[in-house]
């Protein structure tokens, strides 16, 4: 099936064909149709295999129809993704979809002036990319309008689902229209995504191209056995076997993470970091700089796990496990992008052992051991929130987060998100 079977205007299609997309992926060639139709969509894929333009085309195609341009304020389509750094991408793939046609897109997220989305919402727009945050904090401010919005798309929905954008949704999705066309993308499946769907989707036709949690078949999977001290010398090992290849290397914690990066740096490799105490500049140029090359590694927390679609990300290092298993299927996901092969090696500690058999009961098959054994499963695994992600470093006798433990959240004010995004 190719895309002019879908649907779409002729000069959407030769605007594909000169950003190099000609042929269609599974979840396109479901969504697409359905999408097009007017239907709520609720679609399952995993990641890397071009959910935003399936979502994005049918709203382009429908919007690019309307003649007039948007009220003052005002949105005409919303897209709501959980971090910086999803947004910015998917924002950037519309305008690619979206050149040669009149549409506005803006995106709006935290980390950057306020005010200057203020005077861009001013005008109004097509299509608005948002974090639930700054969205909220614009709404709180009377600088945009929703109730003129006709299409509602949650991407990376199991994402805000853990980390607690569900109450800003809650607050969000009654300022759109009630006749509206909602579609809501996800990788994964927790157990509360179908009440989100309930909610929020009116008869949506399900579309799964792969079960959830499965990883992207390309994606060649191994795990070394290592010692928590052993995992240094290991990394660079491994890093030293591709010294030309792109590396994203993820750990739970934002001071782990900057440790590393620093050690790494010092070691003679160009590294950087991205994670939430960065600013939105700093976490910006650290991704164009491993976008063009300049950095070949980059360490980060699971904040980029929904926001780097770099086709050349030949590696994805686990140093540390998720204790979150789903979230090890969207980190690996960074790789074998686009049809392209990818290489995920996971470090396991002895302290780590539950994290990776949680993991392997999401993906339902072994991950390749590559070296070591495996650890006996009596260590208690790592406490959440301590000082470079040391076991028992949780500091001043704190609870981990229920996003970090796996724990149903508790209910809190929406406000309580913005700094998130």
């Amino acid at each position: 099936m190719d895309f002019d079977m879908l649907g779409l205007e002729p000069k959407m299609i030769s605007r594909l064909a000169e950003l190099g997309i000609t042929e269609p992926t599974p979840i396109q060639k479901q969504a697409i149709p359905h999408a097009m139709n007017g239907r709520d969509v609720m679609g399952l894929a995993q990641t890397g295999t071009g959910k935003t333009a399936a979502f994005g085309l049918p709203l382009i195609h429908a919007l690019s129809a309307e003649g007039t341009k948007p009220a003052p304020k005002s949105v005409r389509g919303l897209i709501l993704a959980p971090t910086r750094e999803l947004a910015n991408q998917i924002s950037e793939s519309l305008r690619g979809f979206a050149g040669g046609t009149h549409l506005s897109i803006t995106v709006v997220v935290g980390g950057v002036s306020i005010n200057r989305q203020i005077n861009r919402l001013e005008r109004g727009t097509e299509l608005l990319v948002a974090t639930p945050g700054r969205l909220i904090d614009l709404l709180d401010r009377r600088a945009v309008r929703l109730n003129d919005t006709r299409f509602l798309v949650l991407d990376e929905a199991d994402q805000m689902l853990d980390m607690g954008f569900i109450h800003a949704l809650r607050k969000i999705a009654p300022l759109l229209r009630a006749e509206r066309q909602t579609m809501l993308f996800s990788a994964t499946m927790p157990k509360l995504m179908n009440e989100i769907a309930s909610a929020y989707l009116d008869n949506p036709i399900r579309i799964e191209v792969a079960r959830p949690g499965q990883a992207a078949d390309k994606v060649e999977q191994e795990v070394h056995f290592v010692s928590k001290d052993g995992k240094p010398t290991l990394l660079r090992e491994q890093l030293d076997r591709h010294p030309k290849d792109r590396a994203l290397v993820f750990g739970r914690t934002k001071h782990g993470c900057e440790k590393l990066m620093k050690q790494l740096d010092r070691d003679g490799y160009k590294a950087a970091s991205i994670h939430g105490n960065k600013s939105q500049g700093q976490r910006d140029r650290a991704i164009a700089g491993f976008k063009d090359g300049t950095i070949k590694v980059l360490v980060a927390t699971d904040v980029a796990a929904r926001g780097i679609d770099i086709p050349g990300v030949e590696y994805v290092y686990n140093y540390e496990l998720p204790n979150v298993p789903e979230n090890y299927v969207h980190r690996i996901g960074r790789t074998a992008r686009a049809g392209r092969e990818g290489q995920a090696v996971a470090f396991c500690a002895p302290d780590e052992m539950s994290y990776l058999r949680d993991i392997e009961k999401v993906l339902k098959s072994k991950v390749t051991v590559a070296s070591g054994a495996p650890w006996a499963e009596d260590t208690p695994p790592p406490k959440q929130g301590g000082r470079g992600g040391r076991p028992g470093g949780n500091r001043g006798g704190q609870k981990p987060s229920a996003a970090k433990s796996g724990r149903p959240r508790r209910r809190r004010k929406p406000a309580g998100n913005r700094n998130a995004a």
